[in-house]
């Protein structure tokens, strides 16, 4: 009796370790999720600002990107065009994205309206692959294009 009991409590225990462990171990996408959406904010807003640390910060060494006309880039020339691009913008804002996750692996797609200097108005539609690495998410991959402003919202007519 006590070693059918002995043995239950350790599986019980065993049992338990092993949940705990499994939930450690999972990423928390929740949290994951906030910083993912805020960081991809502020790398929208850094080409009207030209302050690259959320760059320096979210890609990976390894990045490599695919700009609008199908060119590749990597990171040191992100954060370089980044430093010039406020003589090209004058805003950037976050439109939308929208987060899947696959384990550690994580996929951005949004889009983000630009203004320029003379007026000109734009949305850049994007793909970003993040990477959990070392307890920390970055960007390893990205695919941007340049697509239409989205359509003017109507206001509601008051009768």
């Amino acid at each position: 009796m006590k070693t059918t009991l002995l043995c239950a409590i350790v599986l019980l225990f065993a049992s338990s370790v092993s949940a705990q462990t499994q939930r450690q171990s999972k990423p928390d996408h929740t949290s994951a999720e906030a910083y993912i959406r805020e960081s991809e904010s502020q790398w929208a807003e850094s080409v009207a600002t030209g302050d690259t640390k959320a760059i320096e910060r979210i890609l990976a060494d390894d990045f490599i990107g695919t700009d609008p006309k199908g060119n590749l880039y990597d990171k040191a020339t992100m954060i370089a065009d980044t430093r010039t691009a406020p003589k090209y913008f004058v805003s950037n804002h976050l439109d939308q994205v929208k987060i899947r996750f696959y384990g550690n692996t994580a996929v951005a797609q949004g889009s983000e309206s630009w203004e320029r200097p003379n007026g000109e108005r734009g949305r850049f539609v994007w793909t970003d692959t993040w990477i959990r690495r070392n307890g920390r998410w970055q960007i390893v991959a990205a695919e941007d294009l340049i697509a239409a402003p989205l359509p003017a919202k109507n206001p509601k007519s008051q009768n």
